[in-house]
């Protein structure tokens, strides 16, 4: 990525990383970036950084605007490594004395994280800096998505720099979202959601609340992954209020995994049924989709329908990672159900309906299992069990 003016003389001096397809656990088929922010003004100002990997590129960026021992401080949003790893790099490239500001969290993390102590100044919500014309106003976020998280407001231009809210891992040649295609990017800053902010969802509802209280506007958010939002910021704030409220859609989606193919059979049967109620219903294989594919469906389907044959008395090993994976990230306000085939002994389906219960999950009875190889009239038992499933999400 090269770096580009935002506005005047504020620049994006981040990196893309075009290659990267799995973001701890996460499938970032699109790649990502991560997003720096450069401010001159009578005091130059470094927003965030970039994954070790980039610090050349980042510092080659910056070069080609202003040398970098002219910066006068960092502030670091957030001390994840993709965007505090070229940290130390900075730090020697432009005065290990100048200050970095951060949240108390983050002085702790940052401390931490790197041998060097650096000159850090602890900031607080609702604390401001002045750099000249411009001044900045700081709003603390906590566990969003770490505790250290944070924002940085820039009041003059209204420009929020929301580290890793409203964000999106997409690498693009587009900047900001009215160059980009408008549902893709909507799909990954959900998928973004789905998969890192989900489990934050009451605390994203107050943080919407605190910032119409402080009456801040925005005419640009920049999130330290993905494109810029300017043509409508709002846009993106309305849908995470929409996501944080969790009231599904009159969706469902059946997650599934077979050995031969038995329990496939089952799924596709009971998504027949439950399209039969007038329901959208997508079929997902866990060996043919990604987990965070998967919970991007999950977050707006009202139903949640498992299914598993059984090995080795327990659940097909694909079942028993997403459905770790989902419950650490806390969907609400669902219903859920549960199917599989078997060979001799058949506890899946049992496993699976006390995982869904554990989540708390409002459960479809009765559950449903055949042995080997279902026959029409358990195929038929199948339609039925979507066909009620279909009527309990078409009645919400």
């Amino acid at each position: 990525m090269k770096p580009f003016e935002i506005a005047e003389k504020i620049y994006d001096v981040g990196v893309t990383d075009w290659n990267i397809r799995d973001f701890h656990g996460y499938s970032t088929e699109l790649g990502t970036s991560y997003n720096a922010f450069l401010i001159i003004d009578e005091k130059i100002v470094l927003i965030d950084s970039v994954k070790k990997d980039f610090s050349d590129e980042l510092i080659q960026n910056i070069s080609t605007i202003v040398d970098p021992k002219k910066i006068d401080m960092v502030i670091s949003n957030h001390t994840e490594m993709d965007h505090s790893g070229s940290l130390p790099r900075i730090m020697h490239r432009i005065g290990e004395d100048k200050p970095v500001y951060c949240s108390s969290m983050g002085v702790k993390n940052l401390s931490r994280h790197f041998a060097q102590k650096f000159n850090y100044q602890s900031i607080k919500s609702g604390e401001t800096l002045s750099i000249g014309k411009r001044s900045f106003t700081f709003l603390e976020t906590k566990m969003l998505h770490w505790p250290d998280s944070m924002f940085t407001y820039l009041n003059e231009d209204k420009i929020l720099f929301s580290s890793d809210a409203f964000g999106q891992h997409y690498a693009g040649c587009e900047e900001f979202d009215d160059e980009a295609d408008e549902h893709l990017i909507m799909l990954h800053a959900k998928k973004y959601f789905a998969n890192i902010l989900l489990l934050y969802a009451p605390l994203i509802l107050n943080l919407v609340e605190k910032v119409m209280e402080m009456g801040l506007e925005f005419k640009m958010i920049c999130p330290d992954h993905g494109i810029l939002w300017r043509k409508n910021p709002n846009k993106i704030i309305e849908a995470y209020v929409k996501w944080s409220k969790q009231e599904p859609d009159k969706k469902a989606v059946v997650i599934y995994d077979t050995m031969w193919h038995s329990t496939q059979l089952m799924a596709e049967a009971i998504a027949e049924g439950i399209h039969s109620q007038g329901v959208f219903v997508k079929p997902m294989k866990l060996r043919e989709f990604h987990r965070s594919d998967i919970m991007t469906e999950v977050l707006e389907s009202r139903a949640v329908v498992v299914g598993s044959p059984t090995l080795n008395n327990g659940l097909f090993p694909t079942l028993a990672d997403f459905l770790t994976y989902m419950k650490g990230l806390r969907p609400k306000n669902k219903l859920g159900a549960a199917f599989g085939s078997y060979g001799w002994s058949g506890e899946a389906v049992g496993l699976l309906q006390k995982h869904l219960e554990e989540m708390q999950f409002e459960i479809i009875e009765p559950s449903m299992k055949f042995q080997y190889v279902p026959d029409s009239k358990g195929l038929e038992a199948c339609r039925e069990m979507g066909r009620k499933i279909g009527r309990a999400v078409a009645d919400r």
